[in-house]
């Protein structure tokens, strides 16, 4: 499976609020961190409980792609992201790095 169908994988995971999909995509030891910082969530046991109250708490919660490159062992999402049918949408950069066929971490800038 190619990296982009990884970062594919995981978005469509992500949109289903399917959690054991999504987190098949990630390193058991992958980080989460806001571009240029250090990692504020280490773990995919971290990761899962995050999603666990995101999709509690915004049970419509989508994202759409917007477009995508891949570089190296980097696949860079640029996300629309909705919480609600009615909320205004945001704007995201995802840079996942992979190890191997798995996300070793995420850098996320949000606009």
């Amino acid at each position: 499976m190619s990296l982009a169908a990884v970062a594919q994988a995981q978005l469509d995971a992500y949109n289903a609020q399917d959690l054991d999909g999504l987190c098949r995509c990630f390193a058991d030891d992958m980080v989460v961190a806001e571009l240029n910082a250090e990692p504020n969530l280490h773990g995919v046991a971290a990761f899962r409980e995050r999603h666990v109250g995101l999709f509690a708490q915004f049970p419509q919660n989508r994202a759409e792609l917007v477009g995508r490159v891949e570089i190296g062992n980097r696949v860079i999402d640029h996300e629309r992201v909705f919480r609600s049918p009615d909320a205004v949408p945001f704007e995201v950069a995802a840079i996942y790095t992979f190890a191997g066929d798995k996300i070793a971490r995420v850098d996320f800038v949000k606009a």
